[in-house]
């Protein structure tokens, strides 16, 4: 037979009168406990229960409460059992307060768990202010060590992020400490980290709404612009500064050089907001550049990114020097910048700097190592060869003099070889008897020329000697110039050079068709190509790229694009 529902009085409902029906029901002398434990449980369950009747138990046994059977209880919402409407939000709140106290419990149990593990990735997370490689007091040689002492003292007075490692120590005094190797990297040497490794540690920026600094060095403009920068930036807003303008040969036109730079960047097809002309020695453009990233920052953190050695560390230095000097912050964090040194590779880790009164940070990041440059080729005591310390200024092939301008057979370049250094080899095969070639680039780097029937002989005998680098003690271990590009260079304006041959990590070759003035107008018509031959190692690149203005002279002949409103509004505005 079905169990009959009773109709409860309010105070049957109550669960004081429920818990004190149920310490008057137990029986003390009854030895079984489970009737209490049931009719606890009964009282304090948020679901309700139906009675029913039953047969009045003997005096002798122990009246316990009825038990709840789920097939004598009625669906919910119908019966004289059906909760009340307080009662099902009061069972929804409390059903949710045990769940977030299981949750916070679960938690709490997570951060014990992890305690360790925390405190160990917190220290690790503590880096050299110099370079951003993790302190270390393990392996003497690696990157970010501290000695043991000194580390156990700045960290009792938790000073560890004031600590400098021995490698920028070296650094700062001249030494030349590479630590990157890899597909890019550079030999001789330890290798600590590999080049791959550090362009993983910038994979993540592109997903990150962030305000990017992309660093040009205005030397070796297409060699260290970064074609693929899009997979480093994504589609965040970029401020193209180019760096070490001071190193332009005297008299050069600024604005005929930015408008040079945002002509050649619009074919990149990239999200460049402005273009800087920038030095970090004389603080050329810097105030403009802060001005920029101020007004186009917006909260968000400012990256600074470009290829290894084109100068971000020395770039922030200058960035931070200017805005001391109205920014508190900025001053503070200045004294503790990052290593500047002539080492490609210097940084090995993101640093963060605080440099903004609102919030934000800078972030100096690793140098992308890009296996076509000079730098990848050559030795590591060799790398100060290739880094100009001076004002550059052109050296020119052939060299004449007044008295020989008019015997113009005897000055051509036809049948002749050219060296710069042991780095690049320039066979002429057939131009005008006026061309001229102009070398800019480091001045440590000889140019010589000879014959080329004589050119195979001269190399295998010079190179380490004469033509440097490679030093004479490493000419045994040169691969040798074994890549060779064939070039045909159209030319037609025999006011202007016919094109630019840009070596990657090194400098520009300027090709004048009619560079030695003489006899112009016997060749006022004369259109045709220059043909020659460029002899590299192999993994080192060569541009051909449209004449760059530099000189006293180049803003007679530089051409300006002639722009509709509707592209000039497109176009970047540069700055210097």
């Amino acid at each position: 037979m079905a169990p009959i529902p009773l109709f409860t009085s309010p105070r049957a409902l109550s669960p004081f009168s429920s818990l004190h029906s149920s310490f008057v029901l137990h029986n003390p002398q009854s030895s079984n406990p489970e009737p209490f434990k049931k009719a606890l449980l009964a009282t304090f369950c948020p679901e309700p229960v139906a009675c029913r009747a039953s047969r009045r138990p003997p005096a002798s046994e122990t009246v316990s409460l009825p038990t709840t059977d789920p097939s004598a209880v009625e669906a919910e919402g119908t019966g004289a059992a059906a909760p009340s409407p307080g009662e099902r939000f009061l069972e929804h709140q409390h059903a949710r307060a045990r769940a977030v106290l299981i949750l916070k419990q679960k938690g709490s149990n997570e951060k014990k768990k992890n305690k360790r593990g925390k405190a160990v990735s917190s220290s690790v997370e503590v880096c050299c202010y110099g370079c951003g490689a993790p302190l270390q007091t393990e392996e003497a040689d690696a990157p970010g060590y501290v000695d043991p002492e000194i580390f156990e003292l700045k960290k009792k007075h938790h000073q560890l992020r004031t600590i400098l490692c021995g490698r920028c120590k070296l650094l700062s005094h001249g030494h030349m400490v590479t630590a990157v190797g890899g597909h890019g990297g550079y030999s001789g040497g330890k290798q600590f980290i590999l080049a791959e490794e550090l362009r993983e540690k910038l994979s993540d920026i592109c997903y990150d709404k962030v305000l990017i600094v992309k660093l040009v060095d205005i030397v070796d403009f297409n060699g260290s612009f970064l074609a693929r920068i899009r997979d480093l930036a994504g589609a965040n807003p970029i401020i193209l500064v180019v760096t070490k303008v001071d190193l332009l040969p005297k008299g050069t036109d600024l604005n005929c050089v930015g408008d040079w730079v945002v002509e050649t960047t619009m074919k990149k097809k990239l999200n460049v907001i402005s273009v800087h002309l920038t030095s970090s020695k004389s603080l050329v453009g810097i105030t403009g550049v802060i001005s920029e990233i101020q007004k186009e920052r917006k909260g968000r953190d400012v990256y600074i990114l470009g290829s290894a050695n084109v100068g971000k560390s020395a770039f922030i230095s200058a960035l931070l020097k200017t805005m001391a000097k109205k920014n508190p912050v900025a001053a503070a964090a200045h004294k503790y910048k990052p290593m500047q040194s002539a080492v490609p590779g210097t940084t090995l880790g993101r640093i963060k700097i605080e440099a903004f009164q609102g919030g934000g940070n800078f972030f100096d990041t690793p140098g992308v190592h890009l296996h076509h440059r000079q730098a990848a080729v050559v030795h590591s005591e060799d790398l100060p060869f290739l880094a100009p310390q001076s004002r550059l200024r052109g050296q020119s092939f052939p060299v004449v003099s007044k008295s020989n301008l008019i015997a113009t057979d005897n000055v051509g370049l036809n049948g002749f070889s050219i060296f710069w250094g042991g780095l690049v080899r320039i066979d002429v095969l057939k131009v005008l008897p006026q061309t001229r070639l102009t070398f800019f680039g480091p001045r440590k780097l000889q140019i010589l020329m000879v014959p080329t029937a004589e050119a195979d002989e001269f190399y295998h005998k010079e190179v380490g000697v004469l033509l440097t680098p490679p030093s004479e003690k490493r000419r045994e271990l040169w691969p040798g110039l074994q890549s060779v590009r064939q070039l045909k260079i159209k030319f037609e304006d025999q006011k202007r050079p016919a094109s630019d041959i840009a070596i990657s990590g090194l400098g520009w070759i300027s090709v004048e068709p009619f560079g030695l003035g003489v006899g112009q107008n016997e060749f006022a018509n004369c259109k045709g190509e220059l043909h020659l031959d460029v002899h590299v190692p192999k993994p080192v690149e060569i541009f051909v790229r449209p004449p760059m203005p530099v000189g006293s002279g180049s803003a007679e002949w530089y051409q300006y694009q002639e722009l509709t409103e509707a592209e000039e509004e497109l176009r970047p505005k540069w700055y210097y």
